[in-house]
């Protein structure tokens, strides 16, 4: 399987995953930058997955569907243009000979979605939207902070070789909030340093791993006595007892950073 990560819009990836015939595309916001992808490698689009509602995520949608014939699959719980096959947590839909297992992971928006598979020889994939991102994770918009809480702590124990493949290229910018938040974290600086290189050479940092997640997001870590120590000294008020009430002010730290 190759994996493409399409730029679009400012900082969006569009994921392409193909056998050098057939290709799955995820949250297609743009329909041009895949319809020239799929005519630079000759592939036949068969399936569209879509996380959640939002306009860079479901843009291109209809029109790929129409220059296609490409299926789309998306989340039971939200508005996304029909005809959809809509999926709920515990479902798994087969593509390219892979069964995507569906988790739902609130917290974004209200019916967030998001895909795993197991690859034969490779590393899982998970395609998560705007639920993980490297180094961080996605905006409350809809849901609150013991949802998204939850939610990450499920993509957080999936196996630490997975491949997070997030929507948007955030991650210098997390990092630099992350370092605020754990300072001390030699993994974290690391890494920081590694995705530095990488964007000056104009290349993503991403897929990132559930493993590397672990080690440098502080909203994976929120319950680490660092990253509690922090928050607590940034927001006095914050009952440290308690782990949503941490991770709320994390995230909303992260806000207005």
């Amino acid at each position: 399987m190759k994996l493409i990560a399409i730029p679009a819009f400012s900082d969006n990836y569009l994921w392409l995953l193909h056998d050098t015939r057939q290709a799955v595309v995820v949250d297609p916001g743009q329909a041009e930058p895949v319809l020239e992808c799929l005519r630079e490698h000759r592939l036949a689009l068969q399936t569209i997955l879509v996380t959640h509602h939002h306009a860079d995520h479901v843009g291109g949608v209809a029109q790929l569907r129409s220059a296609t014939g490409a299926r789309v699959v998306g989340p039971a719980k939200e508005a996304i243009p029909e005809p959809v096959q809509r999926l709920r947590h515990g479902d798994t839909v087969e593509a390219l000979g892979l069964d995507f297992r569906v988790l739902e992971v609130p917290g974004h928006t209200a019916g967030h979605i998001a895909y795993y598979a197991e690859c034969p020889g490779e590393a899982p994939l998970l395609f998560c939207g705007d639920t993980l991102f490297s180094g961080g994770c996605g905006r409350l918009f809809e849901g609150t902070p013991a949802q998204m809480l939850v939610s990450l702590g499920a993509l957080a124990a999936l196996p630490g070789e997975t491949r997070v493949c997030c929507a948007h290229e955030y991650t210098l910018a997390n990092l630099r909030f992350a370092r605020a938040v754990e300072p001390d974290n030699a993994a974290l600086a690391a890494h920081q340093a590694e995705c530095e290189q990488l964007r000056a050479r104009g290349l993503p940092t991403l897929p990132s791993t559930i493993a590397v997640e672990r080690a440098i997001n502080p909203f994976l870590r929120s319950r680490e006595r660092a990253v509690v120590t922090s928050v607590a000294a940034h927001a006095p008020h914050t009952d440290t007892r308690d782990a949503v009430a941490v991770f709320g002010a994390l995230r909303e730290w992260k806000n207005q950073f």
